[in-house]
Parts: structure tokens; sequence; C-alpha cells
């Protein structure tokens, strides 16, 4: 959330570089940045510019425009890590066996099973013109309760974006294969995304640096 992300920004989060990578310290001193993009500090408080109006941070929003290195960074400070593509995939599409100790055969099509995306399950569409509180659409939950895995910001994964096992490319070949490598991935899905886009396999991709996109991050115990 933006709260959870202030506490890491006023900590010193953007100056102990112990917590940055050394492509993360690259762009920091390529950037000189202390904050998010759109973050300005007006007194003792944090606003944030939403198309061309500032206002003060929602502190239970989720924390967005932030790119790859500013989350790996964020989860150092944290104790955390980023999910992987398969920890996304998993808490996404998985469902747990009764009794609990298994993962059952079969997939969901999106978090909260196969039907598809409604304006009660997520925040798509363009509909509220932003991200909203991360408490917000319940019945959107995956199996295992994580809310919001669908719509709101786009989350970085962990992972380079590469080829699946099998992968062959299309008679579009500019459009995934060019970019396997230097690229991060993202899941999800944002509050500007089509919700006739999106499946819980679904997936996107940018450079590290990006800043300018509606992503945000989830982070994941280490154990």
């Amino acid at each position: 959330t933006n709260e959870q992300f202030i506490a890491f920004v006023d900590d010193g989060g953007y100056q102990n570089r112990k917590l940055w990578s050394e492509e993360g310290q690259r762009w920091l001193d390529e950037t000189a940045a202390e904050h998010p993009v759109y973050w300005s500090r007006i007194g003792d408080e944090w606003h944030n510019r939403h198309f061309d109006k500032t206002g003060p941070l929602n502190p239970h929003a989720p924390v967005i425009h932030v790119n790859w290195y500013e989350a790996e960074a964020y989860c150092r400070w944290a104790g955390r890590s980023l999910p992987t593509e398969a920890e996304w995939e998993l808490a996404a599409s998985a469902e747990p066996v009764p009794d609990g100790g298994s993962i059952a055969e079969g997939e969901r099509l999106y978090p909260w099973g196969d039907e598809p995306p409604a304006p009660v399950h997520a925040n798509l569409d363009g509909r509220l013109l932003g991200p909203v509180g991360v408490a917000a659409f319940p019945e959107g939950d995956s199996a295992f309760g994580c809310r919001q895995m669908m719509g709101n910001v786009w989350e970085w994964c962990a992972d380079d974006f590469g080829p699946y096992p099998g992968f062959v490319r299309d008679p579009y070949k500019e459009y995934s294969e060019p970019w396997f490598g230097d690229h991060k991935v993202q899941r999800g899905g944002s509050w500007a995304t089509r919700g006739r886009l999106l499946r819980n396999t679904w997936r996107t991709f940018a450079t590290p640096d990006r800043r300018d996109l509606f992503v945000g991050f989830r982070t994941c115990a280490l154990e």
C-alpha cells in the first residue's frame, strides 16, 4: 500500500544502497530518485499526481508507478520478496484439496473461478478511473484468500520475461521473443485494463526501469 511504501521512503530506503541491486544503484545514480515519480511532499503530507490533479495519497490504495528496482528494494527492506511467476499464478488459479494438504487438479480461469469478470470482482475497464483501497472487491478473492490479483494495478514478478517450455513463435515474431531476458514480468491487469483481455495466465512485460505504467506489486514471505 501507499502507507507501507511511505514507511520505506521515510526510513531512507532510497538512500540505503544496501537495499538496491547493482542495476538498481545505477538507476538511482542516473535519476537521483528519492521517492515514486509522481509523489511530492507538501508540509508533513505525501501527495500524488493523478492525471492533472495532485492530492493527498490514499494510504490504503496500492502503490503505483513504481519500477521493478523500487519494488525489489522495498522487499529487501521489508524482509520479503517479489513472487515468482509460478508463485503468483498458483496463488491466483489453484485450489486446495478439502483437507488442505495439497493442490487440486485443474486451474481457475480467474482468481474467483471461471466466471468472466464482472464489476463486483475487480477494478477493471477504467470504471473507477484509478486504483482503490486494497480491501475492496472481496468477491474477487482467490481460493487462498488473495485479493485483487486481477485489476487495480499490474504486479511485478521476480522473473525475467522468457518463453515457457514448448514455446513456438507465432507469425507476429516482434511481440515477445525480442524482449526475452531483459524485461520483467507483470501479472494481473490494472484498473485501466479491459477485463475481456485477462486470464490468470495472461502476462505482460516491461524493462525494470519503467515508472510510467500502472504497476505496483505484492510481496511474499521468504520461506
